[in-house]
């Protein structure tokens, strides 16, 4: 029904007139007007349509939530399912080196952060996948026994900043690819339990972990400790835990968005890196400033996030395993290489060291088990050449 004057069915009942018939009123231009009972009837079917209109997109917006839940959820739980299995297959046959320590002069800080072990990248001038990952960490390991070995240091900090998986969140995806996922988790797992054993050659090994962003399960990013565990770093973390149980390696559990951590007497808190792409300085301070708030002193502060190293007098940022790649020479014209930090903890001081990982000429890596092999979908020396110069022939 429209309004006889502007067309308008923009209309609400205004009550009964003096021959007792009932009359509309033109909510648009506040003509008032007298209907039959024919009319009213119409009416009040389009009202009772209207109505039923509404319960249904309701109805269908409430299917459409669970529905996306419940994908999710038996997403998740095929996940964690192919993992146990994976888990149950594994061997742990080794031994964990205990080293005498006294009262030790310096304790090494090692940060791994971006690692993001599941990202392909075929640039010109940097490729990445496994293979790579494991002979950059293989080389990483080795600089770190060099300086432990130099500066005879007994402790190490395995410091985990976020993002040791790579973005993959789209729920089709979790759906249709939920082995090749797990899959590269475990690979993962694999190459971090042979970097820790490395590493435990000249020293002993503390383990603490934070989540990062990009290895989040689920599209939201959360920072309460339910929302923030629920992530793949922190997958791995346990996988971990669960692997060295009782074999003398220290798992430090805490804050899983941002962890402070004693490290021989100083201070150091672990961020993944968000919100300190600029004003770093500043928000450093900010940072710090809050702990202060609580009665907690913040000496060093150190994330990742960015991709780009950063070594300054209160805090340090550590690039990614992974070195340059389309988004950050695309998207925000950085380009970076692959690196990582290390930290020398004194108790009067730090000295922060940017480990160079690009090149690996002449490095092996550590080994992949045959099964999973075939995830590897390329590798660097499988890549095609890229003409890095295009000629314009006139």
């Amino acid at each position: 029904m429209n309004c006889p004057k502007c067309g308008s069915v923009n209309l609400k009942k205004n009550g009964w007139g003096r021959s007792n018939t009932q009359r509309l009123k033109c909510l648009d231009c506040k003509a008032d007007f007298p209907i039959d009972a024919d009319a009213e009837i119409v009416f009040e079917n389009i009202k009772l349509a209207k109505q039923k209109q509404k319960q249904q997109d309701l109805n269908r917006i409430e299917r459409k939530s669970f529905r996306e839940f419940a994908r999710l959820d038996n997403a998740l739980l095929e996940a964690n399912e192919k993992l146990r299995e994976l888990l149950e297959k594994h061997t742990f046959n080794f031994k964990i080196q205990k080293h005498k320590t006294s009262k030790e002069e310096a304790v090494l800080l090692v940060q791994l952060s971006d690692l993001h072990f599941n990202e392909l990248v075929n640039l010109p001038h940097n490729k990445y996948d496994f293979t790579v990952a494991s002979k950059r960490l293989k080389k990483y390991a080795d600089k770190i026994r060099q300086y432990a070995t130099l500066n005879n240091i007994k402790s190490v900090l395995i410091a985990i900043t976020g993002d040791l998986m790579n973005s993959d969140r789209r729920l089709d995806e979790m759906l249709n690819m939920a082995t090749n996922r797990n899959n590269a988790t475990y690979l993962g797992f694999l190459l971090l339990e042979q970097f820790i054993l490395d590493v435990n050659q000249a020293a002993n090994i503390n383990i603490a972990c934070i989540s990062g962003n990009e290895s989040r399960a689920k599209e939201e990013k959360g920072y309460s400790d339910i929302i923030a565990t629920d992530n793949y770093d922190f997958t791995i973390f346990n996988m971990l835990k669960v692997g060295f149980r009782n074999k003398g390696i220290n798992f430090i559990e805490g804050d899983a968005s941002e962890l402070v951590v004693d490290v021989n007497g100083v201070n150091i808190l672990l961020l993944h890196g968000e919100g300190l792409e600029t004003d770093t300085q500043k928000k450093v301070q900010q940072i710090i400033g809050k702990y202060v708030a609580r009665g907690v002193e913040i000496n060093f502060v150190i994330y990742g996030h960015v991709h780009s190293a950063y070594l300054s007098d209160y805090s340090a940022r550590s690039s990614s395993l992974v070195g340059s790649n389309d988004y950050n020479e695309k998207a925000l014209f950085l380009a970076s290489k692959a690196s990582q930090n290390i930290h020398i903890i004194y108790k009067n001081g730090i000295d922060g060291i940017r480990v160079d990982l690009q090149n690996t000429d002449g490095i092996e890596g550590y080994q992949i088990k045959k099964e999973l092999e075939a995830y590897n979908t390329k590798s660097a020396s499988k890549l095609h050449h890229k003409q890095t110069i295009y000629q314009i022939v006139v």
